[in-house]
C-alpha cells in the first residue's frame, strides 16, 4: 500500500534514480571491457582447512585485496573478495545464511608462473585462476561453464580518507602510518616462511621494478585524475531534493561473470516484467533496491519492493546459479556475447570442435559491503534448488488455512462491516479463511492497538470467526507513530532501538501515521523486543487466530530520498543503512514470524504476508507483488513475477486479485480469480478509493464464475499443502517455470504464460480481454495430458488450440501422476479436515503413475518436533493402485478415508478387487466411460494411514 496520490497516475519515474543517476552504477558502467587492472599474487597462495587464500593487487593504486575460494558440498564453490587492510571493516551479510555452509577439501592439480588450477567435488570441477590479468575459469572436463572477470570489469573501491584541507595536513603521517602497517604485515608473512617478494614488491610502491610509470606514495591514494574527476559523486551526492553525505567515500564492489553456452537466464526478483530475463543492452541494468513503487510500470527492469539477487542460467545440458550476497543497492547487466571472443574460449572452442557458442554475459555492481558470491553448479534445476536452499532455507510449511482464500481491503470499516462480509460468503456458499483488516483499524495508525470506536470489542470478533474455523489477518507496518502517549514509541525511545540519523539523533520520516521513527530491526535486541509484543497480553484484543501483515517494510519514507530511507542513516554495530538497505525487510517479517512463534510457546506455526524482502524471506512467510492495477497486463505479469521468486526459494507468491488500484471490469475480475486460485497465495485486495468488490457484487452470473474457481482452488488443497511439504523439504518451487519440469525442450525456455503446480498440473491461465482461444503448449515426447475438467487425453508435444469461455480455466493433469483432493464443499479448509480424500490416476503411455499426500494437524509445529505426520505413496503400476509410507518415519491419527479412485486412460475392467494389509480382500463397485477413458472407483472406505491395494481386473 504505496503513498496515495492519484488512481489515474502511474509511476512518477523521476522518483526514482536510472543508473546514469545513481554514481557508483554510472561510474562502474563506464568502466570498459580488458585491461582489468587487478592481479593474483599466485606466490601469497595459503592452504587451510577449508579455503584457498591469495592476495589480488590492483595494479593501478596498489591496493592489496583478499581473494578467498572455497569448495562447498552440494557442488558448490564460495568466493569472496575484501580489502586485505581495509581503513575500516566492511559490511559483511548476516542472518541470511543458514548455516556456515559446510566445506569440501580443495586440491591444487596444478600451478605455474601464470596460474593455478584446483580441484573440488572429488575433481569432478576445476576452478582455474590466472594470475594477470586475474580471471577464474570453472571447468567439468574439457567444458567451460562459468568464467569470472574474463571481461575484465571486476571493481572494488577501497575504503579511504577524504582529502580535505584537514587531512591534506596529516596525509605524510597517514602515509608513513600506512607504510608500517604494511611492512609489519610482510614481516609477518615473512615469518610464516611464505614466499612474498612478489607481494612485497606490489605492496611497496618504493619496490617497483616492473612499472615505469611513477606510483602514489601510499596505498590510499588512487589514480588522481580519476578520483578528481569523480569527486562530486564520491563523497556526497545529491538526488532532487535529498543529499547523502558518503562519510566512507566511494565503497562500490564489481564482478563480471560469462556463461558459454547460455542463452537463457532468469531470477532477481523483484521485477515486473517476463520470466527470461533481457538483456540490457542501451538501457538500464536490472536494480535490486527495495522500493515503495506507487502504481508499478510493468516490463521494464525498475526496481520493486524486493530483491533476491540469485539468477539462474539454463541450457538444454545444464542449470547453474549464481547467488551475489549482498544487501546494498545492486544493479545487474546482462548482455550477449560469443566465447571465442577470448583467447581462452578459442582453444576450448578447438576442444570442443565449434565454431562459435552462445554467450551470457552478466555483470554485478553493488553500492558497498566485499564480493562474496555462490557458484551453484547443478547441474539439474533441482540440483539448484537444492544447493540455494543448503544455504539460504527453505520455504516455511505454511499453516494450511494460509493456502485457502484470503478476502481484504482497504479497509473494512468497523466490527459490522466484517461480521457482514463473513455472512456474505456463508449466504452466497463460497469458502473463504481468512479476512484482513489494513491501517484504518488501527487508533491512530498506532500499530498494536484497535480504533475503540469502530472495533471496540476485537476479541468478540475473532471468536466470532474461529466459530467458523475462519481466521483474520491485521496490518503492523514498521514505522511508528511518534507520540509520546503512545507506548511502542515511548519503550522504543526509552530502549535506544530506533535507526538514528548520520548526527546520532533518533531518525524520524513521514508514513501513515505522520511523523514516525523507524525501528532498528538490525539489532537483535530491537528484534526480541518486538517479538515479545505479539504476546496476548502485550497485543491487547488479539488471539491465537489473528495474524500478521507487514507492508511498508522496504522501509518506505515518504518524504525520504526515492520514498524510502536516508542512506547515511546508520543502524546498529555502526552500519549504514545503505549497507543493509535491502536486509530492512527481512527482518521485519523474520521478527513478526518469531512473534507469533513465540505467543503460542512455539507450538503453532506462524503466518506472515510481507511486501519487502531478501534471499532467505521463505523462511518466514509469504510475499505479494504489491500495489499492482486491474489491467489486463498486471493479470499477465503477474505470472513470471511469481515464477521468478519461485526460482529463487520464495514459493508463496500471489497478487492483488483484481487490482489494488483502479475498478477491474467483471470480465477481468472473473479471469483474475480464475488465475490466482492456481497460484499459490489467493488474496483479493483493493484500494481504499475503489468500489467495493466482494464476489457476489458482480452479478449471479460472475459470482457463479468466481464461486467455481475459489471451489477448485479448495478442491486441491490437499495437492497444494503436500506441494509446499516438498517446498519445506527440498527446496523445489511449487509453482514452477515449464522448462524445470522439462529442461531439455527449448520450447519452454521462454514460457510464462503457463506454468506447472508441482510435475503434475500444467496451468495455462486466460490472461487477454475477450479471448475465444488461448494456444497451450504440451511438452514431452509422448508425454500424454488429461484435461482436468472433461479428461480429454492428448499427446505431447504439441502446440494445442483451446476455445474458451468465459468459465473455462485451462488446466490439465500430467499423465504419470496421481493428484489428491478433497471435493465436498466446506465454508473453510479446517472445516475440511477429516473429509475424505478423491484420487485423481492419470495413467501414461506406459499405464503407469505415482503421486503423494501430505497429511498433519495443519497448523503446529507437531509435523516437525514429534514426527506427527502422514506421508503416503500411491503407485500405479501393472493395472494394479498400491497405497504405502513415503516414510520410515511420521504417526499421525486421522479418520480421512479413501472415498474414490478415479483413473484416467484405463480400459474397462472386469472387476476391482481392494486388498487389505491383513491380506482381507472386497470388490468395488464402480463405473467407467469410453469416452474418454475414465474408470471411476467407488468407496475404497480405506483410511488415508492405511496400507492397501487395488487390483484393476
Amino acid at each position: 500500500m504505496g503513498l496515495c496520490i492519484s488512481l489515474t497516475h502511474a509511476v512518477d519515474r523521476s522518483n526514482f534514480k536510472t543508473c546514469e543517476q545513481s554514481s557508483f552504477c554510472k561510474k562502474q558502467r563506464n568502466v570498459k571491457p580488458e585491461n582489468s587492472p587487478y592481479r593474483a599474487l599466485l606466490n601469497s597462495l595459503e592452504v587451510t582447512e577449508k579455503s584457498i587464500r591469495l592476495q589480488l593487487i590492483n595494479e593501478v593504486n596498489k591496493v592489496p585485496l583478499l581473494l578467498e575460494v572455497y569448495g562447498l558440498q552440494g557442488n558448490m564453490t564460495r568466493i569472496k573478495i575484501n580489502e586485505l587492510i581495509p581503513l575500516k571493516p566492511r559490511y559483511e551479510v548476516l542472518d541470511v545464511l543458514i548455516q556456515d555452509p559446510p566445506t569440501v577439501p580443495l586440491a591444487i592439480i596444478g600451478k605455474d608462473e601464470s596460474s593455478l588450477e584446483l580441484g573440488f567435488s572429488n575433481n569432478v570441477y576445476k576452478l582455474i585462476i590466472t594470475s594477470k590479468p586475474f580471471r577464474m575459469d570453472i571447468m567439468t572436463g574439457n567444458e567451460l561453464l562459468l568464467s569470472i572477470n574474463s571481461r575484465g570489469l571486476m571493481v572494488f573501491e577501497h575504503l579511504r580518507q577524504k582529502k580535505d584541507s584537514y587531512t591534506e595536513k596529516i596525509s605524510s603521517t597517514f602515509g608513513s602510518m600506512w607504510s608500517k602497517i604494511k611492512n609489519v604485515f610482510i614481516s609477518e608473512k615473512k615469518e610464516e616462511n611464505v614466499e612474498n617478494e612478489d607481494v612485497k614488491e606490489e605492496l611497496d610502491p618504493g619496490n617497483d621494478k616492473t612499472n615505469p610509470v611513477e606510483q602514489p606514495e601510499d596505498a590510499d591514494s588512487q589514480n588522481e585524475s580519476q578520483e578528481t574527476e569523480d569527486e562530486a559523486g564520491m563523497w556526497e551526492e545529491t538526488f532532487k531534493t535529498h543529499t547523502d553525505t558518503k562519510p566512507n567515500g566511494p565503497s562500490s564492489v564489481g564482478l563480471d561473470f560469462s556463461l558459454p553456452g547460455f542463452e537463457h537466464v532468469y531470477g532477481i526478483p523483484e521485477h515486473a516484467d517476463n520470466l527470461k530475463l533481457k538483456t540490457t543492452d542501451g538501457g538500464d541494468p536490472y536494480r535490486l533496491y527495495n522500493l515503495d513503487v506507487f502504481q508499478y510500470e510493468i516490463f521494464n527492469p525498475m526496481a520493486l519492493y524486493g530483491a533476491v539477487p540469485l539468477m539462474l542460467a539454463h541450457n538444454i545440458r545444464r542449470t547453474l546459479g549464481i547467488f551475489w550476497l549482498n544487501a546494498a543497492e545492486t544493479w545487474v547487466d546482462i548482455s550477449s556475447n560469443t566465447a571465442g571472443k577470448t583467447l581462452f574460449g578459442k582453444m576450448l572452442d578447438y576442444v570442443q570442435g565449434a565454431n562459435e557458442i552462445p554467450q551470457t554475459d552478466v555483470r554485478w555492481m553493488s553500492e558497498s559491503g566485499i564480493i562474496d558470491v555462490f557458484v551453484l553448479l547443478g547441474p539439474s534445476p533441482f540440483d539448484v534448488f537444492k544447493q540455494y536452499a543448503s544455504l539460504t532455507g527453505t520455504q516455511a510449511l505454511p499453516p494450511l488455512f494460509a493456502i485457502g482464500y484470503h478476502q481484504c481491503r482497504w479497509n473494512y470499516n468497523d466490527e459490522t462491516d466484517v461480521q457482514t462480509v463473513d455472512a456474505g460468503f456463508d449466504e452466497h456458499d463460497i469458502p473463504y479463511d481468512v479476512i484482513w483488516l489494513d491501517i484504518e483499524h488501527t487508533d491512530g495508525k498506532r500499530y498494536f492497538t484497535w480504533d475503540p470506536n469502530k472495533f471496540p470489542n476485537p476479541k468478540n470478533m475473532l471468536q466470532n470467526l474461529a466459530l467458523k474455523k475462519r481466521k483474520m489477518v491485521s496490518i503492523v507496518d514498521p514505522h511508528i507513530k511518534i507520540d509520546s502517549g503512545y507506548r511502542i514509541h515511548s519503550e522504543l525511545q526509552s530502549r535506544n532501538l530506533y535507526v538514528k540519523t548520520k548526527d546520532g539523533n533518533d531518525y524520524e520520516g513521514w508514513c501513515w501515521p505522520g511523523s514516525a521513527g523507524y525501528p532498528d530491526f538490525t539489532n537483535p535486541e530491537m528484534r526480541s523486543w518486538w517479538t515479545s509484543l505479539f504476546a496476548y497480553d502485550q497485543y491487547q484484543g488479539s488471539m491465537d487466530n489473528l495474524y500478521t501483515w507487514n507492508d511498508m517494510n522496504e522501509p518506505s519514507v515518504f518524504n525520504g530520498p526515492e520514498v524510502t530511507m536516508h542512506k547515511d542513516s546508520v543502524h546498529w554495530g555502526g552500519w549504514e543503512h545503505r549497507d543493509v538497505h535491502n536486509l530492512y525487510a527481512f527482518y521485519v517479517q523474520m521478527a513478526t514470524a518469531e512473534g507469533q512463534i513465540q505467543r503460542s510457546g512455539g507450538t503453532e506455526r506462524p503466518f506472515v504476508l510481507t511486501r519487502g524482502f531478501f534471499a532467505g524471506s521463505q523462511r518466514y512467510g509469504a510475499v505479494w507483488t504489491g500495489d499492482n492495477s486491474a489491467e489486463w497486463d498486471h493479470l499477465k505479469v503477474s505470472l513470471p513475477m511469481c515464477l521468478s521468486l519461485a526460482l529463487t526459494g520464495i514459493s508463496f507468491c500471489g497478487a492483488d486479485v483484481g487490482g489494488f488500484f483502479k475498478h477491474p471490469s467483471p470480465e477481468l475480475l472473473v479471469r483474475w480469480y480464475q488465475a490466482a486460485a492456481y497460484q499459490p497465495f489467493f488474496r483479493a485486495h483493493a484500494h481504499l478509493d475503489t468500489p467495493r468488490r466482494e464476489p457476489w457484487l458482480f452479478g449471479e452470473d460472475n459470482k457463479q464464475l468466481i464461486r467455481a474457481a475459489i471451489r477448485q482452488r479448495y478442491t486441491l488443497l490437499p495437492f497444494w499443502y503436500t506441494s509446499f511439504y516438498h517446498a519445506y523439504k527440498t527446496g523445489e518451487p511449487v509453482m514452477r517455470p515449464m522448462w524445470v519440469e522439462f529442461p531439455g525442450d527449448v520450447e519452454t525456455f521462454s514460457l510464462d504464460d503457463q506454468y506447472m503446480l508441482g510435475n503434475a498440473l500444467l496451468v495455462h491461465p486466460v490472461v487477454e480481454q475477450n479471448a475465444r482461444g488461448v494456444q497451450v503448449y504440451l511438452p514431452g515426447n509422448g508425454q500424454f495430458w488429461y484435461d482436468v475438467h472433461h479428461h480429454q487425453r492428448y499427446t505431447g508435444p504439441q502446440n494445442l488450440y483451446v476455445p474458451v469461455t468465459l468459465s473455462s480455466i485451462p488446466v490439465y493433469q500430467r499423465g504419470g501422476t496421481i493428484v489428491p483432493r478433497k471435493e465436498r464443499v466446506r465454508r473453510s479448509s479446517s472445516c475440511t479436515h477429516n473429509d475424505p480424500y478423491t484420487l485423481y490416476v492419470a495413467l501414461d503411455a506406459q499405464d503407469f503413475a505415482e503421486g503423494d499426500l501430505f497429511v498433519d494437524d495443519g497448523h503446529t509445529f507437531n509435523f516437525q518436533k514429534r514426527e506427527e505426520y502422514l506421508h503416503r505413496r500411491f503407485t500405479f503400476k501393472n493395472n494394479s493402485l498400491i497405497a504405502r509410507s513415503a516414510s520410515a518415519k511420521g504417526h499421525f491419527n486421522t479418520v480421512a478415508w479413501i472415498e474414490q479412485v478415479i483413473v484416467l486412460g484405463v480400459s474397462k475392467p472386469s472387476a476391482v478387487i481392494l486388498k487389505l494389509s491383513d491380506g482381507s480382500e472386497s470388490s468395488l463397485d464402480f463405473e467407467h466411460q469410453a469416452e474418454p477413458l475414465v474408470l471411476t472407483i467407488r468407496k475404497p472406505a480405506v483410511n488415508v494411514g492405511a496400507e492397501w491395494m487395488l487390483y484393476i481386473l
